[in-house]
């Protein structure tokens, strides 16, 4: 290999001035294609329309009904949220808001069985989990349906 035979290699590819006139290979319609609302300036069209066709979400019928207007919504705690209050404690859905382990009481309020129970109480609720009145019938405390 010699120095004269080395060819030197642009580093980037030149980009395409359109709109130049004919002699350019790229004039006229400025690689455009011809006429039609695509190839006018300033124009965006939204990726959900279809050309002025009706479109999808509206041709498929809409099924259902979902009456979220009487819906039972419950504030849910875990048993081992319960370990914050004392032993032999009866705990209601107004003291566990009284001390800020519910924001709101909504519905009710609904225990679960995540984690340990450390302490023998009486939990009045709404709702209860089949673990939690497992639980928190084992450490000797009862739970009991409001």
């Amino acid at each position: 290999m010699k120095l004269e035979n080395l060819i030197s290699t642009p580093e980037y590819k030149t980009r395409k001035r359109v709109g130049r006139g004919p002699g350019s290979g790229m004039g006229k319609t400025a690689t455009k294609g011809e006429k039609g609302q695509k190839k006018r300036s300033g124009v965006t069209i939204p990726a959900w329309f279809q050309g002025g066709q009706s479109p999808l979400y509206r041709r498929i019928p809409k099924r259902g009904f979902n009456n979220k207007q009487f819906e039972t919504k419950y504030a849910v705690i875990n048993i081992s949220d319960l370990n914050k209050f004392n032993d032999g404690d009866v705990i209601t859905p107004e003291l566990l808001k009284e001390k800020g382990i519910i924001k709101k009481q909504l519905s009710g309020v609904k225990v679960l069985g995540s984690g340990e129970l450390e302490k023998k109480i009486t939990v009045k609720a709404q709702r209860f989990s089949s673990k939690a009145v497992t639980k928190i019938e084992s450490k000797g405390g009862k739970a009991e349906v409001i």
